[in-house]
């Protein structure tokens, strides 16, 4: 879905979007910062000169077996340096990545192939005990259009992406002084990435992200954060996500030539050892993250000296534990409230502690446009609670062959309607108060409550289910199924989180709760009642 001509001729003329792609702007990192360290991952770390020519023999590599501009690959890899380089090469030939998170499963994968089109899956062999390979190779046999599955590590009966790297160095070593044939590379105007969206019914949808106004997302978000090539930024978080890639995250650090720490988990145990080794100076967290990090820092004897910012961000962070970042971490705190889809909210680093510790920031674009708007799509009067709708130079104007869900999605004139409920301040503050959409914000993850129910009518117990969020001090929200069970019916829930692995469900939306009632409650309209459910099992 475009945008319109008009307002992409003014988001270039006044800045916005610029003539160049990822892969070039990595060319030009390494020409300013080619000796400085780009990358460290364990024990590993990459120059921005190594982390370049790696992706250039990745690039070549993938073009040998025939992938090339446009073909889609679902990227299904932890935080680990051949996520960043798979990025940069493919961006280098104008495939697009879909970006899959270590926790999907079948069902989230095979959706994705599929609605991808998908040409290759690219996987860890085994990663936290979770061995990729055996599902790779049934959706290799199941779905059309996949043709490769190439794997970080040991790839049994697959392709080495290392292998794959070497092949294409060999290649590029050949053909080296000779003059190379055009190709046809990718334009700023094409799509660079194809992020999830948590998803609110049905499937996550694939947001398509174009080079020009996600290079716009992560230049002006390190900006707003004060990044410099003396910063260290920890991805802390899976860098899949939106947050830890490019607000700033991953491109925002590399673009102003600073060093990205790849953590394999967020928890203190580990995340505090690699702050103090590295000096790291800048991370991401959500708040429940957030609160577990605050908690630890009490016990764990570890130098945070060193950290000068916590971004934190995914759920609202309550003020209480907002309250609390700076005297037990050291670092000033940044709220930040944003969506895949587009716009990003921050709070400014010279903004009054009381805008810090009680909103979710301001947009991050002068050209941003934000309506508070009632049921009908009215504007609500200044300070009122509405649904927050906005368009922009970095926000969609529709999700990827979702044609039905963006009639609904996005009004007439473009608006992303995000089904969050906020209210603005005078300053241009929002403040989050809520949401339209039936979705679960568990620990930062969104859990759609429809696909799991759906999940949950498959199972020959259950008779009817409901799925709502209960508030939760350590994650924020929590998921809770509610069901009638068929005469005779027992359920434990263990025995239903195992179900619903057993069907490929991702962990993280694994119910945490499980309650059996005789009969659901209903509305006049005959639809179960989740607000009357919800209050129930609050009392």
């Amino acid at each position: 879905m475009p945008v319109p001509a008009e307002a992409a001729a003014r988001y270039r003329a006044e800045g916005y979007w610029r003539d160049e792609t990822l892969g070039e702007l990595l060319r030009g990192w390494a020409s300013a910062y080619g000796a400085s360290t780009a990358i460290v991952a364990g024990e590993r770390g990459l120059t921005y000169a190594e982390l370049d020519a790696e992706a250039d023999d990745l690039a070549a590599g993938l073009r040998e077996i025939g992938i090339g501009a446009g073909d889609r690959v679902v990227v299904h890899l932890p935080n680990r340096a051949e996520l960043v380089t798979v990025l940069f090469a493919l961006a280098r030939l104008g495939a697009v990545p879909v970006l899959a998170l270590p926790a999907h499963r079948r069902t989230e994968i095979e959706h994705f192939a599929r609605l991808s089109d998908a040409v290759a899956y690219l996987i860890p062999d085994v990663h936290e005990g979770h061995d990729h390979r055996p599902l790779a190779g049934e959706l290799l046999a199941e779905v059309d259009s996949l043709r490769h599955v190439l794997v970080a590590g040991e790839p049994g009966p697959f392709t080495a992406l290392a292998d794959l790297a070497a092949r294409g160095a060999a290649a590029r070593a050949r053909t080296a002084g000779a003059e190379e044939p055009p190709t046809a590379g990718p334009t700023a105007a094409d799509v660079a990435v194809l992020l999830i969206s948590g998803g609110t019914t049905g499937k996550p949808k694939l947001i398509p992200r174009t080079h020009q106004d996600y290079a716009y997302n992560a230049r002006a978000s390190a900006e707003v954060c004060g990044l410099s090539a003396a910063d260290v930024y920890l991805a802390a978080l899976p860098a899949a996500h939106n947050f830890p890639l490019a607000c700033p995250g991953i491109l925002g650090t590399l673009g102003v030539g600073g060093t990205v720490v790849l953590a394999p988990v967020p928890s203190p145990d580990v995340a505090f050892g690699l702050v103090a080794r590295h000096r790291v100076t800048v991370t991401a967290l959500v708040p429940p993250l957030a609160r577990l990090w605050v908690e630890a820092a009490a016990w764990e004897r570890a130098d945070l000296s060193s950290l000068r910012l916590l971004q934190v961000g995914g759920a609202k962070l309550d003020e209480e534990l907002a309250r609390r970042v700076t005297p037990a971490l050291g670092c000033a705190l940044q709220q930040v409230f944003g969506m895949a889809e587009g716009l990003l909210n921050y709070t400014r680093l010279d903004d009054p502690d009381e805008l810090v510790f009680t909103t979710q920031g301001r947009p991050l674009a002068a050209a941003d446009e934000v309506r508070v708007v009632d049921s009908a799509g009215a504007d609500v009067a200044p300070g009122e609670v509405g649904e927050l709708w906005t368009r922009g130079p970095y926000t969609i104007r529709g999700y990827y062959r979702a044609a039905a869900h963006n009639a609904t999605a996005f009004s007439p004139d473009g608006y992303y309607r995000s089904g969050d409920l906020v209210r603005q301040l005078p300053t241009g503050h929002l403040v989050v108060e809520g949401r339209v959409k039936d979705v679960i914000n568990r620990a930062g993850e969104s859990v759609a409550t429809g696909e799991l129910e759906d999940h949950l009518l498959g199972h020959s117990a259950i008779t009817q289910a409901a799925v709502v969020g209960l508030a939760d001090e350590t994650l924020g929200e929590s998921i809770c199924a509610v069901v009638t069970l068929s005469p005779g019916g027992e359920l434990t829930l263990a025995a239903l989180r195992g179900y619903l692995v057993e069907r490929g469900v991702a962990r993280f939306k694994l119910p945490d709760r499980l309650v059996a009632l005789d009969t659901l409650p209903l509305t006049a309209v005959g639809k179960i009642d989740k607000k009357e459910l919800r209050g129930r099992l609050e009392r």
